[in-house]
């Protein structure tokens, strides 16, 4: 029987730090679902699709790295896909008191799901979500923090948006 687990996140967007727990953790289960809430309590840069795309880009070259989204209770949709635990990933001593809270809510909801931590690799411990878009939205360098293509991703999502707010186009056209 194949051991799978679920890696959960709103990878909004998805950086360095996530691919790297999920790969770490593809070396020690059978099959991991990244696992993208669709609706999280908090405001999105990328929608879910697009959110999806960029993880599916990320992690395409790791044949047990699958990629989903789910809704609703995390330990209801690890179940419904036959996983014995959730991986979390750690990185700062704050991590390890919220993920220890949600652990234990889980195993009272569901006491066949396992919570399993990784710790970040110290490359990484600096890296968030929420940093990456602080960042990227005030015009800094994240290359060494997500994927080349994500960076584009969030330059071209900053640039949307800075134009609809100044009315300004900065689409670049090419004449002859």
């Amino acid at each position: 029987m194949a051991r799978t687990v679920v890696y959960p996140g709103s990878l909004d967007p998805i950086h360095n730090g996530h691919i790297d727990i999920a790969v770490r953790a593809a070396r020690l289960f059978d099959r991991v679902i990244v696992a993208i809430y669709d609706l999280p309590k908090k405001r999105l840069l990328f929608d879910v699709e697009e959110r999806l795309s960029m993880a599916r880009i990320a992690l395409a070259d790791y044949p047990n790295i699958e990629v989903a989204k789910f809704s609703g209770l995390l330990v209801n949709y690890v179940q419904s896909v036959g996983a014995m635990a959730v991986v979390r990933g750690l990185r700062v001593f704050s991590d390890f008191e919220f993920e220890f809270r949600m652990g234990v809510a889980n195993k009272k909801l569901a006491p066949n799901v396992e919570t399993v931590a990784i710790m970040a690799d110290e490359r990484h411990l600096h890296i968030s979500s929420s940093t990456v878009r602080e960042i990227a939205e005030l015009g800094g360098d994240v290359s060494s923090m997500v994927p080349a293509f994500v960076d584009e991703a969030l330059k071209r999502r900053f640039e949307e948006r800075h134009a609809a707010q100044t009315g300004v186009d900065y689409t670049i056209s090419i004449r002859d």
